[in-house]
């Protein structure tokens, strides 16, 4: 018996003993060392995915943590190895998977919500949904994996390229993260974030910031851009002057990548699209070239992944930490150590980046899955 991390009902989640699956046929048993709260785990403890998650549900997808069995049929993955998980699977035989779209699988199991996640100390996947670690990573950073991956698939949904000006609404994780995968495809990126915490980080992380609250968001770009507007404009607020502010920004035939998961229908300009014939492309999720490239950036340090985890608890402490990120604050990415189960003082990730290398919150931003 392993412990897990239970959504049980709305603002309800325990520690309890869970079974350990072994292995089958094409699968793979881990031990998750980190795992990462995002937007939509925080979702799920407000109750609304009850119409798609099973409780008791065990949560978590951004993760990393090292292979302890593998089952039978299974090559290329021995004991010890570091991996993170690409926590989807598809049918491949819906139309979205015979056009090539496997990852927006039209009855897509997202594995973390409507199949058991990585939250609890043993864990069995499908062999291939893991993606190699190099031994050099440091597994509490090799946790942002993921939610790197989303910010690579957005920018590459945008179209990002190189001297493009790109404006992020929304300054949590996510959208921190989409700052610094476009600056590393060569745009010159602002971010735009009312919270002075998430602005200061950003802007230690070398990233120009505008706060709504004082300054005209679409001024400051006329500005910048010397009256021509942004080029790509990503939403990841999830608020409605989020999305306002996003096309307000925009030049002639730019584009709005939306990415924070808005639960109701928003009114948008139309009349700006028409007039600059701006195109809005969603992004969701991501693939397997999204998570090997987001790795690279991860472990190369373009993406500087301890800087955006503010906190790292024990499993047992996970309730409570959801209860945290709720308020936002001066909170950016909690990690829950899976490899611990006792009640310990919170571990402060500025001394423990390194811990491994030798062995949202915005409640709208995350992915729309």
């Amino acid at each position: 018996m392993t412990l897990a991390v239970r959504y049980m009902s709305a603002r309800t989640l325990d520690t309890a003993s869970a079974e350990t699956r072994s292995p089958g046929p094409g699968e793979v048993e881990l031990a998750p060392a980190y795992v990462g709260i995002c937007g939509t785990d925080l979702h799920i403890f407000h109750g609304d995915m009850d119409a798609r998650v099973s409780t008791p549900a065990v949560l978590g997808h951004e993760m990393s943590g090292r292979v302890v069995r593998v089952g039978p049929d299974v090559e290329g993955w021995a004991p010890g190895d570091a991996v993170t998980v690409m926590p989807l699977r598809w049918d491949d035989t819906c139309p979205a998977c015979l056009k090539g779209h496997q990852h927006i699988c039209q009855h897509l199991d997202f594995i973390g919500i409507d199949s058991p996640g990585a939250m609890q100390q043993r864990w069995t996947v499908p062999a291939s949904t893991l993606i190699r670690l190099p031994d050099t990573l440091a597994l509490d950073r090799a946790a942002l994996v993921e939610p790197t991956a989303v910010a690579v698939h957005d920018v590459g949904r945008a179209g990002v390229v190189e001297g493009e000006k790109v404006v992020v609404v929304g300054g949590g994780p996510v959208g921190i993260l989409i700052a610094l995968v476009a600056r590393a495809a060569g745009a010159d990126a602002r971010v735009v974030e009312l919270n002075a915490h998430r602005r200061l980080l950003a802007e230690e992380l070398g990233l120009t910031t505008w706060n709504p609250a004082t300054a005209d968001v679409p001024s400051l770009a006329g500005e910048w851009t010397r009256d021509a507007g942004a080029d790509v404009a990503f939403e990841v607020s999830g608020a409605a002057g989020g999305v306002d502010s996003a096309v307000d920004v925009l030049g002639v035939r730019g584009r709005l990548c939306l990415v924070a998961i808005h639960p109701r229908p928003r009114e948008i300009n139309l009349h700006r699209f028409f007039w600059r014939e701006l195109t809005l492309v969603g992004a969701r999720l991501y693939d397997r070239t999204d998570f090997e490239k987001a790795v690279t950036l991860v472990a190369d340090r373009t993406i500087p992944a301890e800087r955006l985890i503010s906190k790292i608890v024990p499993l047992t402490q996970a309730p409570a930490a959801f209860e945290a990120l709720e308020g936002g604050g001066n909170v950016m990415k909690i990690l829950v150590d899976c490899t611990t189960d006792t009640d310990t003082t919170d571990t402060d990730a500025t001394t423990n980046t390194d811990a491994d290398a030798d062995a949202d919150a915005d409640d709208a931003q995350g992915v729309a899955v």
